[in-house]
């Protein structure tokens, strides 16, 4: 490698890592802080439940424009954009004076995350062809440690400098975000890198034809259900089925949070060197019906064990976002399979906290909502026989249309 593409993936690197840091750091520092600011002002009920619902629908909706926005100002641009927008909403959010301006400063925070978290996987595609694998393991494990860490430290800091000056301190390092993108937009600017030479509409007729993509979009689902569910709903379930102290029902959230970490760790890792999925499938649905069975039938008596298992599920995450690269041919299908793929799946998953809630408004139980994560794991296992196929969506429709891609 000449010292100047050394250069320019340690560059594309840096930005993608600062960038991870910034997109998990944005949804996670908020909840813990919603005490805190309603000391200063009013934040009703309705709000909140907006704020927490913002995160999927916010997401889907990016993965529905994105791909079109990439193909007119180029990757490395609309990146830049976006990571500019999450730093000025984060920094708008510490100004808020009440809770309808911080509803709106957060869902600006959530659009630009969501545009990211459609391009980043088309960024390790484009500068990182050889190490998809790797490259996914060093942001997904960034984003992990970053979900957990602001409500481990929001509340101390908040404690210190005032929740204004909490959410100043994630909006510098996102502003830090911002600086490597720069540069990364100029090159490619320099070199037209970053603009696909005609609009690819074609590209998304062609992926909706195949079979691989919509399994992609049944375990992206899938994962982003059970994830969104827990998030929502674990704490009061296990205080309920497992007669847990409320604190305790926090620490057992955080585990569940947690298990992200070391998934993000070894699951990209695994893929790009075994090529198959079939085990990571595998795995994901036996532990999650047994973390499931488990609080259904016996919540008392391994409820920590009940908890990693049904953590477990959400190792699809990075396993998918590996497929993404792994799984086509070039860039500009990365990210109509990545807008696709998130937009659908994060629209489903955004059903799955309102789902429990309301099946547990009316039976006044959590079994109702229990067997529909169990049902949601189910649903995943057909998508696990297509996606282990092992075909890049290129090949799949060439082998079903007899034509060139």
């Amino acid at each position: 490698m000449t010292p100047r593409r050394a250069g320019m993936a340690a560059l594309a690197a840096a930005a993608i890592v600062l960038l991870a840091l910034t997109l998990r750091i944005a949804v996670a520092s908020l909840s813990p802080l919603l005490t805190t600011i309603q000391r200063d002002f009013d934040v009703p009920a309705a709000i909140v439940g907006l704020i927490g619902t913002a995160p999927p629908v916010a997401f889907a909706l990016a993965g529905t424009v994105t791909p079109a926005i990439e193909r007119r100002i180029g990757l490395e641009r609309l990146v830049l954009v976006a990571a500019v927008v999450a730093a000025a909403m984060l920094g708008l959010r510490a100004a808020a004076i009440d809770a309808f301006s911080l509803l709106a400063a957060t869902a600006g925070v959530f659009g630009a995350v969501g545009i990211a978290n459609v391009l980043l996987p088309a960024v390790v595609k484009k500068y990182f062809p050889t190490r998809i694998g790797v490259m996914t393991t060093v942001y997904s494990t960034t984003m992990a440690v970053a979900t957990f860490t602001p409500p481990l430290v929001a509340v101390p800091l908040a404690d210190a400098v005032g929740w204004r000056g909490s959410f100043l301190v994630w909006a510098v390092v996102a502003v830090a975000a911002v600086v490597p993108w720069i540069a990364m937009s100029l090159r490619a600017r320099a070199s037209r890198a970053d603009i696909v030479e005609a609009p690819r509409a074609s590209v998304l007729s062609r992926i909706v034809r195949v079979p691989q993509t919509w399994a992609l979009v049944a375990t992206f689902a899938v994962n982003s259900s059970v994830a969104y569910g827990l998030f929502a709903w674990l704490p009061p379930l296990l205080i309920d089925v497992a007669g847990v102290e409320p604190a305790e029902a926090g620490s057992l959230l955080a585990l569940f949070s947690f298990m992200g970490l070391p998934v993000s760790l070894v699951v990209p890792l695994l893929v790009g060197r075994m090529r198959s999925t079939a085990p990571f499938y595998v795995v994901a649905v036996g532990a999650g019906l047994a973390g499931v069975a488990g609080l259904l039938f016996a919540p008392t008596l391994a409820t920590t064990l009940w908890v990693v298992l049904i953590g477990l599920p959400p190792l699809m995450f990075p396993m998918v976002l590996v497929l993404f690269g792994l799984r086509t041919r070039s860039h500009d299908t990365a990210v109509a399979l990545s807008g696709l793929v998130q937009s659908v799946g994060y629209g489903i998953a955004a059903l799955m906290p309102l789902a429990i809630g309301v099946t547990h408004e009316l039976t006044g139980g959590w079994t109702a909502g229990l067997l529909l994560l169990g049902a949601a794991v189910i649903l995943v296992i057909p998508a696990g026989f297509i996606v282990s196929r092992g075909e890049t969506i290129e090949q799949s429709w060439e082998r079903r249309t007899g034509a060139t891609w």
